[in-house]
């Protein structure tokens, strides 16, 4: 019942599409699409020419052999030899300082000692005598004398210096210093003599020219390398109707597992394609390969990376040999998520791989 409906559907959209040009004896249950017939070639190998013919010429350097010549270096002459002169040696005395004299002042000489001098001279003076101690008189100058006594010298004795000899000069000899020194005297005068000298000869290494340079021309042929040319025999663009598995007009899984903000295929993801959808495509028909990221990074990022994903799975396509005109790609970035995970929701890595998803459906030719 579903299988009809869908039918049903499909045959409206074509109808609406299409007018009238429906595929003619449908079956029932199928679904068709429609196609192009592609473009018929054949190969045909031609050769070209990617070197040409050319000459080339091939130098050769000229040649040298290395000889030993004698050469005369000196000629032959005359020398005058001196025979020197022959010398003596002579010693010579001579006074290095003359004599001369040195006078030397000798200074006075004295002698210390002491000398008494009288400070004052000898006299006498008058001196009264004590009262006798027997005199009864009254009067004090009885009972006494006067009595003229002698007062002897005064003397003082001092140092003295006293000369024993006066200051002099006294000359004395300087005795001179001799040195010698050699030298020299001819003994016999120097003479001259002519005689004759012998040519000197050397040894020399020459390198002289044995063959000089040449040429040698030869032809190089040309290379010619086998392309295969394809040629187109029929012409294609016809449209035709093929029936599909009416499942495969919705959008398929493509059970890609894309390595982390990446949009290269690796070998598993190459595997799926190779036994998922290039049979499909193989039969002549074209598919719509949808490419969807989850919310996490930005809304540029992701629809940039969504169309990466969808344009690798196109590339590889291509690159199988499938028509590019049977394929149509596009990504849709975070627009279109399965489920609630959208910005500001908290989800699990499941709930996000859901919406991390590539699809397939089939379409019709453009």
């Amino acid at each position: 019942m579903k299988n009809i409906l869908l039918i049903v559907v499909f045959l409206m959209f074509t109808t609406a599409t299409f007018g009238q040009d429906l595929p003619e004896n449908p079956e029932p249950g199928k679904c068709y699409v429609r196609c192009k017939t592609p473009d018929v070639w054949k190969n045909e190998t031609i050769n070209v020419a990617v070197a040409p013919e050319y000459k080339k010429i091939i130098t050769f350097p000229a040649q040298y052999k290395t000889i030993q010549e004698k050469v005369l270096v000196k000629e032959a002459g005359q020398e005058i030899l001196i025979v020197p002169a022959v010398w003596g040696t002579q010693e010579v005395t001579y006074y290095e300082k003359e004599d001369g004299t040195k006078l030397e002042a000798q200074k006075a000489v004295f002698n210390q000692g002491f000398e008494t001098v009288e400070t004052k001279a000898a006299s006498a003076s008058w001196q009264m005598s004590e009262k006798a101690p027997d005199c009864d008189s009254d009067d004090p100058e009885d009972c006494r004398y006067w009595c003229y006594k002698p007062l002897p010298a005064e003397f003082k004795t001092m140092p003295v210096e006293k000369l024993i000899s006066d200051a002099n000069v006294v000359s004395l000899t300087i005795p001179g210093i001799t040195r010698t020194y050699q030298r020299k005297v001819m003994v016999k005068k120097p003479e001259t003599t002519i005689v004759q000298t012998q040519p000197e000869y050397k040894t020399i290494k020459k390198t002289v020219l044995v063959k000089d340079a040449y040429t040698e021309e030869t032809t190089v042929p040309a290379v010619f390398r086998s392309v295969t040319k394809q040629i187109l025999v029929k012409k294609g663009g016809l449209t035709s109707w093929k029936p599909v598995n009416c499942q495969l007009v919705n959008n398929t899984p493509l059970p890609i597992n894309w390595d982390f903000s990446s949009a290269t295929l690796n070998d598993g993801a190459k595997k799926i394609i190779d036994v998922r959808l290039l049979p499909i495509l193989n039969s002549g028909v074209a598919v719509f390969i949808e490419s969807h990221t989850d919310m996490r990074g930005t809304r540029r990022d992701n629809q940039d990376l969504s169309d990466r994903r969808a344009r690798a799975v196109t590339d590889y396509l291509i690159s199988k040999g499938i028509n590019a005109s049977q394929l149509y790609a596009k990504g849709f970035g975070e627009s279109r998520l399965l489920n609630k995970c959208s910005d500001g929701v908290v989800c699990s890595e499941s709930e996000h791989s859901i919406n991390r998803r590539t699809t397939f459906r089939v379409v019709n030719q453009k």
